[in-house]
């Protein structure tokens, strides 16, 4: 509840008018003594103004805006940022490389240079040695001969390596009779000894088999399986 002031104001100033026509009966009548009842009148004036001051008072105290304000706790505040999920590089084709390479590794089984030495002596089985790039084209092309089926069929016979030179340079240096150019094709007895004479019908680069005709690659996987007496 609200009281307007104004109307207190005006209330307290006709008790003022009154009390003063009253006392100036009073006064005249009792030469100078308060007339009869005046004490009543003026108490009751005093106890008008008391309600209205305390009226006043709880009607400024419910408005106070500041009175019985307390602060709402705060709410908890996130910093960590949203996580960023990045998208992982799609997978390349089966037995094909990021770099576009497909050597066929779905049916062909390719082997790191020393667990394929240790099958091949375990074995008793000839090596297939294939030496390649990431960067260089006719790698790739000749990737494309591994798909061949008749190679596919002859590579059982043989345990199959493929060797990066790029990151295995002291075996890269140990095969390069005529160069350390890629791509180039060895064979290999199983005890690792180098078939020096199965090789590319060609003087020079003679371990650069064609890289787009299988039937090139298969002649020599043939002499070498012929060198060891091996059915074909």
């Amino acid at each position: 509840m609200c009281v307007d002031p104004r109307a207190f104001r005006g209330y307290t100033s006709q008790v003022t008018k009154d009390q003063g026509k009253r006392g100036g009966r009073g006064r005249k009548k009792g030469k100078g003594a308060p007339a009869k009842g005046s004490w009543g009148s003026l108490a009751a004036a005093f106890g008008a103004v008391a309600m209205l001051g305390a009226l006043l008072y709880g009607s400024f105290k419910a408005e106070d805006p500041t009175a019985a304000v307390s602060p709402e706790p705060a709410s908890a505040v996130t910093t960590t940022p949203p996580a960023v999920t990045t998208a992982p590089a799609p997978a390349p084709p089966p037995g094909k490389s990021a770099n576009g390479e497909n050597w066929n590794d779905a049916q062909i089984a390719w082997q790191g240079y020393e667990a394929g030495m240790a099958r091949a002596k375990a074995e008793n089985k000839p090596v297939c040695l294939v030496f390649y790039t990431a960067w260089c084209p006719h790698c790739r092309n000749y990737a494309n001969v591994f798909q061949d089926p008749r190679i596919v069929t002859r590579a059982k016979d043989f345990v199959m390596i493929r060797v990066n030179p790029d990151d295995e340079a002291a075996i890269g240096d140990r095969y390069a009779p005529d160069g350390s150019y890629v791509p180039r094709t060895f064979f290999l007895a199983p005890d690792g000894a180098l078939m020096a004479d199965v090789h590319a019908p060609r003087p020079k680069f003679q371990h650069f088999y064609d890289e787009s005709n299988p039937a090139s690659l298969l002649g020599g996987m043939d002499a070498a399986l012929r060198k060891l007496a091996r059915p074909m």
